[in-house]
Parts: C-alpha cells; structure tokens; sequence
C-alpha cells in the first residue's frame, strides 16, 4: 500500500544524482521564485497526450520522442529550435506511411537541461571540479566558478524554455507544419542521400496521396490538419526542487500536473522504488516514463508499474526500454510477457541510443547507426514474436548537421567526429540519420499491416 502523496513528500525519501548547492537560502529564494511564475504547459494539453498515448497502448498509433541530449543556453536559437523540429516532421510523415497510423510526436526540447553522470567529479591536469551537469545547474567550461552548482540557473532554464514553447507552437499551428511542405523536405534529402532509389518508393506513394487529397479538395486552405500538428514536450525530471517548484493543482480536476512539460520520465540510474523519484513521479496527473535498462527484473519492473500507474490507466505510463544490441535479445522478451500476462497497460518504446555508447580511437563518446538500427529490429521482432505492440521509438537526436555519430548513409567515421561535434554530452543522431531511420524504420512498420 502506497503512502500518503503530497508535493514534497519526496524530500524525505533517499535521492541521487542531485546537485551539492553551497547556498541553500538561495535555492529556497529561486523555487520560491519558480512557484510564481506561470506555468509552462497546462493540465489541458498533458490530458490530450495521455489520450493519444492511450491509442498507442491499444495499437492504434505510433510515439515518436526525439530531440537533445541536454539542451544549451549558448547554442539557443530559432534556427536551431526550427531544424529538430522539421526533423521530427518529417520522420513523422513517412513513419505514419509505414504505419498507416498517426505518430503522437513528443519532443526532447524545452526542458532537457539536467544529465545524471557516472562521477560527481570530473578530474584534469589533477584539478578536481564538479561533473558538468546540465546548463540547468552548471556550466561545461571546466572553471571551478563555473562549475559550481547555481541556482540561479533554474530561472534560466525556465526562460528558454517558455521562448521554446512559444516558438514551437507558432511552428505548429502556424502553416510551417504543412505536410505538403514536410513532403518536400523529405524529397530533398533523397536527393542527396545514397539511399535514394530504396526509400524513393515510400516518398512516391507519400506523394501519390497528397495528390489525391489534393483533387478532392482537401488542402491547408480547408482542412487544418494538412497544415497544423500538435506537438508535445518532454524532458527527464531529474531535478526535483525545480519539478516540484512547477507543479500545480488543476482546477478541472484538482490534480497536480507537473506543468514543466507535458510528459516527464525517469531514467535508468534513479529508478529506484524506494526512492525520491519514484515517488514524485507516482502523485502527478502527467502521462510519464521510466526507462528500463538490462539489469530490471520482473518483479522489479511490475511493482514500479503498480507504483507509478496503481489505476491501469492506458496512456499514463511508457516503458522506454534502452538495453543495448546485445542485451535486448535475452533481457526484453521476459519483461514483455510477464507485462502482457499481468493485463498492465502500458506504451512500449524503444531507446537505442543509451545501451549503444562506446568511446571512439579518436577519444570521442560515439554511437554505430548500424547498432542503433540492430537494437530497434530487435525490439520489433522481439513483440512481434510476443504478440504484443512496439508502440514507438525515442531517439537522441538534433536538426543540425553534426558528426557525433558514425555509419549511415553519410558514412560518418570515426577520424571524422572531431569536424563537428558540438554534444554537451551524449552523441546525437544528425538529420540525415535520422530521416534515414525513420524511412528503415517505415519498412519495419508496415509488417504490422501484413
């Protein structure tokens, strides 16, 4: 039996991969500060993506989640912010041809600033400083004053992600997001990718219905779903003074939401039952995650799930697995069908990027295409065999025309990382592959269909 909930009840469970802030009255002064403030979503919208969430768990749509590994105050910009978005688009247009369904788009973006890190410290030429741990709390230039925690950053965080917002609903329903326009982007990476004449015949018959929908007169002029989408946000709720401090009751349903982001998630390293997190998670109104790494049990798995969602409510909790393309084959399959024999609803996701990280001769953290897409079959196949539902796919990802990681259509080496690798931690797929992903994964879909 869970105890009571209340909106701090976590401050007094055990917590980690928290920041040491040497100035508490301050941090008190910032989360009493944050409380002020508007909240960054409402209750309404995170409503809207638990129902859409709910058609996931059931088979009729599809979640793609995608965007940084953690966001950056320096690297800020419209231009920036427009290209991860575009890219998500245009995954999700030929991610719903091979699905035949609508893709619920989640992005990584106005809000991703905390990282967990292995080592609280970080150590060079014997200087000793605070891990970089997010532009939320620290800075990554490796300075002691730079790297001591800051709460004032917490203000930050909230300022560029509300212009975030601001920006990504205007992209949304402004006309950017004409699906005419998608197409057409998409046109234009086949005509520089190698893979063109394979992934030409998904853009052709893509195109083939615009131009039907066309005839009969259904454009962005008389059908607003031609040209608007929604598009939700998401972000790891790692730091708790800063979720709760966003957290409010809603006066439709006298729930607390988390309005910080429409979906939060908790990954792999503070997932314990027992701990601070776990129990923020379990008390808000929010449709939430939990990532699910290689050393879960089944029992662990079903008592977090009874934690986090006690109701069964379909929508309110996705399991994002991230085992590594070795892992998935011996670990996966347990964990599914002990889920799908217990009735528990919930969203299947698969995050290859976190299990796939290997640090390259050059000296660079790096991820294989190859081993990215190894692990995403192998999720498929795995609920295929299961006779359950892989319900979507969450990347590390960016708009940006970066090299951080290798293989792909581009054929990106290893010598070749250092041309632009601009990561403030983890290595991102860039807009090629992960376009290229999407038309790989469009084939993996249309199995469904068959």
């Amino acid at each position: 039996m869970n105890s009571k909930w209340s909106i701090d009840s976590w401050r007094g469970f055990p917590i980690k991969h928290q920041p040491v802030y040497s100035d508490l009255n301050k941090l008190k002064d910032v989360e009493e500060k944050l409380k002020s403030l508007p909240p960054l979503v409402f209750a309404g919208e995170a409503r809207t993506l638990k129902s859409k969430l709910a058609d996931v768990s059931e088979g009729k749509a599809f979640l793609l989640q995608g965007g940084d590994c953690a966001e950056s105050f320096a690297e800020f910009n419209a231009d920036n912010l427009r290209d991860s978005f575009r890219v998500i688009l245009q995954m999700a247009a030929v991610l719903t041809y091979g699905a035949s369904l609508p893709i619920v788009k989640v992005g990584r973006l106005a809000g991703q600033f905390a990282k967990p890190r292995s080592d609280p410290f970080e150590i060079r030429d014997n200087v000793k400083l605070s891990s970089y741990l997010g532009d939320i709390v620290n800075g990554i230039e490796f300075e002691a004053s730079v790297r001591e925690p800051d709460p004032e950053r917490m203000i930050k965080a909230y300022s560029q992600a509300a212009s975030a917002l601001n920006l990504l609903r205007a992209f949304a329903t402004g006309g950017y997001a004409d699906l005419h326009e998608v197409h057409r982007w998409n046109l234009e990476f086949l005509e520089g990718s190698s893979q063109d004449n394979k992934y030409r015949v998904i853009a052709d018959r893509i195109g083939e219905c615009l131009s039907f929908m066309k005839a009969c007169g259904i454009n962005k002029n008389t059908a607003g779903l031609v040209s608007k989408v929604d598009f939700f946000t998401s972000h790891e709720a790692l730091l708790l003074g800063y979720e709760q401090s966003l957290t409010r009751i809603d006066s439709i349903s006298e729930k607390y939401y988390d309005c910080s982001a429409h979906m939060l998630w908790i990954g792999e390293r503070t997932r314990g039952l027992d701990e601070a997190h776990i129990e923020f998670m379990r008390g808000i109104g929010n449709p939430i995650g939990v990532k699910v790494g290689p050393t879960m049990t089944n029992d662990d798995l079903l008592n977090l799930i009874d934690k986090l969602n006690p109701e069964n409510e379909a929508g309110k909790l996705t399991l994002i697995s991230r085992m590594g393309k070795d892992n998935i084959g011996n670990v996966l399959p347990t964990l599914v069908k002990k889920v799908d024999q217990e009735g528990k609803k919930v969203v299947w996701s698969c995050d290859p990027m976190h299990g796939n990280t290997f640090k390259a001769q050059t000296g660079y953290k790096t991820r294989a295409f190859e081993n990215i897409m190894s692990e995403v079959e192998q999720f498929f196949q795995i609920h295929r065999s299961e006779g359950t539902y892989a319900g979507g796919i969450h990347l590390e990802m960016t708009g940006q025309d970066v090299t951080e990681c290798v293989g792909g259509s581009q054929e990106i080496k290893e010598e070749n990382l250092g041309d632009r690798y601009h990561t403030h931690c983890d290595p991102r797929l860039n807009a090629n592959q992960g376009l290229e992903l999407a038309f790989r994964l469009s084939e993996e879909l249309s199995k469904y269909r068959k």
